[in-house]
């Protein structure tokens, strides 16, 4: 389980509702900036450590696409949360153990983080199991980080004609966190390229601090958390 003390009485202290309100005129003005129809930017507000009560404040506010780090805490929270709200989105964002990829299949509407064969064998296997096809992005590891998950950019392409021609996902963008001490631009760029080179549409790129420069760069998606619910929760249950 997911951490709840002082979890209601934080979620009071948070204008969950403004704070949306705010990204949302960053988002549109920074599409606007860049010649682009702000429409075409999805904000995934991030709910990773957060609950229930968070969740239901930003459904309140009008937000309907939600990131999760951990196929377990998502599953704690989610299920009743997406049976009463049917128009609730939710991503994976963090990375995926092919031991829980039949969940993930079943809880999630999009997977972020598609970034070796064994885990597109498995997630194709799943998905004709459950007669299911949530959206799935290959995750580049653009700063070839050793600590990092993710592909390498010099072996994207060979992988995304895998992933549609072996096993045929339904691969629809590619995803990327860049490193936290260098230029994000040069990583936005970097993967916009890559998206294009392939016929991918769509591109999940820019947090917190850097969103707006990854709308100047293509974004579809922009993955927002601590700008909408403030710090997080320590997370006290199971990866």
């Amino acid at each position: 389980m997911f951490a709840t003390v002082g979890m209601n009485s934080m979620v009071a202290a948070i204008d969950i509702a403004a704070n949306l309100a705010q990204v949302r005129t960053r988002i549109e003005a920074a599409a606007r900036a860049a010649g682009r129809d702000p429409a075409d930017v999805a904000l995934v507000a991030v709910t990773k450590t957060h609950g229930a009560a968070a969740i239901r404040a930003a459904l309140a506010a009008g937000q309907r696409v939600f990131g999760e780090n951990r196929v377990q805490e998502a599953e704690d929270k989610w299920p009743e949360i997406k049976a009463e709200f049917a128009a609730a989105r939710l991503h994976l964002i963090g990375p995926l153990q092919s031991n829980k990829a039949k969940r993930a299949v079943q809880l999630f509407d999009a997977i972020e983080t598609v970034d070796r064969p064994k885990i597109a064998r498995v997630l194709a296997e799943e998905m004709a199991k459950a007669n299911r096809r949530p959206a799935c992005f290959i995750e580049v590891n653009t700063g070839e980080e050793s600590q990092k998950s993710g592909v390498l950019p010099a072996q994207v392409d060979a992988f995304v004609r895998e992933c549609r021609e072996i096993y045929g996902l339904p691969v629809e963008g590619l995803m990327c966190i860049p490193p936290v001490d260098e230029e994000p631009s040069l990583h936005f760029g970097l993967l916009s390229e890559m998206a294009k080179r392939n016929g991918l549409r769509h591109l999940s790129m820019g947090m917190s601090a850097d969103y707006e420069i990854a709308i100047a760069f293509g974004a579809t998606f922009v993955r927002v958390g601590t700008a909408i619910f403030g710090p997080r929760p320590s997370f006290t249950g199971a990866k």
